[in-house]
């Protein structure tokens, strides 16, 4: 990374002049905090104490006999309070807010799990909590809007464009430059301005750091590839970074959704539609049309439907060092299917993404050969998506049946 924030080509600072003091007191404040034992020995005790690390590392020996070929493991993000790899990066951030003396944080949500994540840490540490999310994203993930309500953040639908999680960012970054002074933007992914890729991928390495402590301990070397979903892209940077240059393939997995036109699907990488630009704060791969405006994305799930992606990702894959490929919607909830009767698991829909891509690929490797998928999160909030994929008429039913006995009551 250079000193200006560019991965590459990638990443930099486009923001408005509103917010520069306040990036540039966020950059000094997160560079003083990484230096400071008693920081990083503070966000370390609530990793372990509070959301519950190291999560295991989980051999999956019937999914492994169904699919043939390579040694499947996981690594179980699900596990983490709240369900989601997205504790890693609030436990981080919101410390550091407390650090620079913000009693306000924003953030942006797609499936919910950061929303959570944050409205979590917010009331441990006593900040008052906003979260945009997309309406579309709200309908869909609605249980997550409830314990973030509950929690007492407060939740605001965002209509415009897509209502998915690009429009949900725009809506933070407008907050950030009206709240800067008491208002830290608490971001979910590796992307915008100068520090955020740096500082959610710094949190979020700590999944990779286990894998290569685990896979020594558990498989006696490093697992041949390691495979993450990819929406903006922290899960994937989180497992990934750690194993650059290590002789471990790495592979990330975006959303191809139901289609390859214009508006099916959420691919940054193999795909003519997306290219390089600059938009929400900072330069990346974004998928975009002939006049270069940000197109709509489609995916079965919410934590993936963004328009850009990681910088740090962009040029990783750029030097060859990440592979990028994709799954459909319809594989990704046969993947769903196949984890969850034959090992016990409901893994998000993000991360059945990963699990798609790794069992297609773990087919044609050899019985020697082993490979880790990072569970970015669980899948209890894709109850009523799953339900529909499923066509499930009893769960439809149920609900129908409660929203009648609500109604009398």
């Amino acid at each position: 990374m250079s000193d200006e924030g560019y991965f590459g080509q990638y990443g930099g600072s486009y923001i408005p002049e509103i917010l520069f003091n306040s990036q540039q007191q966020l950059i000094e404040s997160f560079r003083e905090a990484m230096a400071d034992e008693c920081f990083l020995q503070q966000v370390k005790s609530e990793m372990q104490n509070y959301s519950g690390r190291p999560t295991p590392l989980t051999y999956c020996g019937n999914l492994t006999q169904s699919v043939g070929g390579a040694q499947i493991y996981l690594k179980r993000e699900d596990l983490n309070h709240s369900g989601a790899h997205k504790m890693n990066n609030v436990i981080g951030q919101g410390l550091l807010a407390k650090r620079m003396g913000k009693n306000r944080v924003i953030a942006e949500t797609g499936a919910g799990q950061h929303g959570v994540a944050t409205a979590l840490v917010s009331a441990r540490l006593g900040l008052e909590c906003t979260i945009y999310m997309g309406a579309h994203d709200i309908k869909r993930q609605y249980p997550n809007v409830f314990w973030m309500k509950q929690l007492g953040a407060t939740v605001v639908p965002v209509t415009t464009g897509s209502a998915t999680l690009k429009d949900a960012l725009d809506e933070a970054i407008r907050d950030w430059c009206t709240n800067y002074d008491n208002t830290h933007y608490l971001i979910g992914t590796s992307c915008g301005c100068e520090p955020f890729p740096e500082m959610v991928a710094g949190f979020q390495s700590v999944i990779g750091e286990e894998v290569k402590e685990q896979s020594i301990a558990q498989i006696g070397r490093y697992p041949d590839r390691i495979y993450a979903c990819v929406g903006g892209g922290s899960n994937a940077c989180g497992i990934f970074l750690p194993f650059v240059n290590s002789g471990t393939e790495l592979v990330g997995v975006e959303a191809g959704g139901i289609g390859d036109g214009p508006g099916e699907h959420a691919k940054r990488f193999n795909t003519e539609q997306a290219r390089f630009g600059i938009a929400q704060g900072y330069a990346t791969r974004f998928l975009q049309d002939d006049q270069g405006q940000l197109q709509e994305t489609q995916s079965i799930s919410a934590g993936l439907d963004y328009v850009g992606v990681s910088p740090i990702l962009a040029d990783l894959e750029q030097q060859g060092k990440v592979r990028m490929t994709s799954a459909r919607d319809t594989e990704v909830v046969e993947a769903f299917k196949l984890l969850m009767v034959n090992e016990g698991i409901v893994a998000a829909l993000e991360s059945s993404h990963a699990i798609a891509g790794g069992i297609r690929e773990a087919a044609s490797m050899k019985a020697t050969d082993s490979i880790v998928i990072n569970v970015s999160g669980r899948g209890d909030k894709d109850i009523f998506n799953v339900a529909k994929a499923l066509n499930d008429v009893a769960f439809d039913d149920f609900i129908e049946d409660y929203l009648g006995e609500a109604a009398k009551s």
